[in-house]
Parts: structure tokens; sequence; C-alpha cells
């Protein structure tokens, strides 16, 4: 009598958020090599900032925040680290804490009530409100991404009509530059 031999299952891999700062050359074509070791490979991207910012050596910085299992992460730094505009990438997530915070610009309509509202949960979650109308509010508002969720969510029930977010921005904490 033939028994199956059972496989020994495999523990499913973690998925894991992480926050990449990658220091480049600020040249035509390098935002786009970076993006597309990602698309090319299936990676995602969750969040995409970029700006100069030594402008007298013509170097930027993308932020980039991406999930996957230990080893796709590993594997993302590695080969970003390989193109060659690339002087040096950091892993913010496991540097230690870093400060990350978000822009949005939210536009909220209403009349009544609703106007009443919205500005006083834009005041309990520090939006200010950068133009009015008499049918709407834009407000704008910085902090970190669970706290912008939370403020586009509660808005939504007022009437958000449009939300704009500049992605996330993020530096290490302490005395050690990138």
């Amino acid at each position: 009598m033939l028994t199956k031999v059972e496989k020994p299952m495999r523990a499913p891999e973690t998925i894991e958020t992480h926050t990449l700062s990658i220091l480049v050359d600020n040249e035509p074509g390098v935002l786009a090599r970076v993006i597309g070791l990602f698309s090319g490979r299936g990676y995602n991207i969750d969040s995409l900032t970029v700006s100069e910012t030594q402008h007298d050596k013509h170097v930027s910085r993308i932020t980039i925040v991406t999930t996957g299992s230990p080893m796709v992460i590993e594997q993302i730094k590695s080969q970003l680290a390989r193109l060659v505009p690339v002087h040096r990438v950091a892993d913010l997530t496991v540097a230690g804490a870093a400060i990350e915070r978000e822009l949005a610009l939210v536009k909220v309509i209403g009349r009544g009530e609703a106007r009443v509202e919205a500005l006083r949960l834009a005041q309990a979650f520090g939006a200010t409100p950068v133009d009015a109308t008499l049918e709407s509010f834009i407000f704008e508002m910085t902090g970190a991404t669970a706290d912008i969720d939370r403020f586009i969510g509660l808005m939504a029930s007022l009437g958000t009509i449009e939300v704009s977010r500049t992605g996330i921005a993020a530096i290490a904490r302490g005395g050690e530059a990138m």
C-alpha cells in the first residue's frame, strides 16, 4: 500500500512597508530609470516624492514607500544601489525612527451646518483653510499619513469632492546625514 507523503506547510511570508530614501544625480531620465526598476519587476510604489535637495551639487532625493517581503525589500535596495546615477540608498524603516510627513489639499463642499462642522473638524486636525467660497473650502493639512487618512475619511461624510496629496517626505532622526 502506498502512503501519501505530505509536504510541510510553509509559513506565509510577511509583507512589510518600507520607506526608502535615495540620493541621485539630478539629470534627465534618472527618475524614469528608478521607476522602471520597480515596474519591470512588478514591485509596487505606494508613495513617491522627488526634489532637488543640493542645488550646487545637482543631487536630488527620491523618497519611495513600497511593500514586500523582507527578501523583496532587500532585492529592491540592492538593485537600486547598482543603478549608476544612485549615490546612496537608505532604508529609513530599518535605520530607526524617522520623521515622515505628507501634505494634502482637501476640497469640501457644503452649506449651513456642514460648513460649520467642516471648519470644526479642520481645526481639531490642525488643517488650515487656504481657500473659501460660498460653496466650498480647500483645507491644507500636513502630518502623518494615518492622520491625513482619518481627516479625509471624516471630511468625506461632509462632502469631500477632491483630494490632492504630495506623497511622503521623510528624514532619519539624529545627527547622521544621508
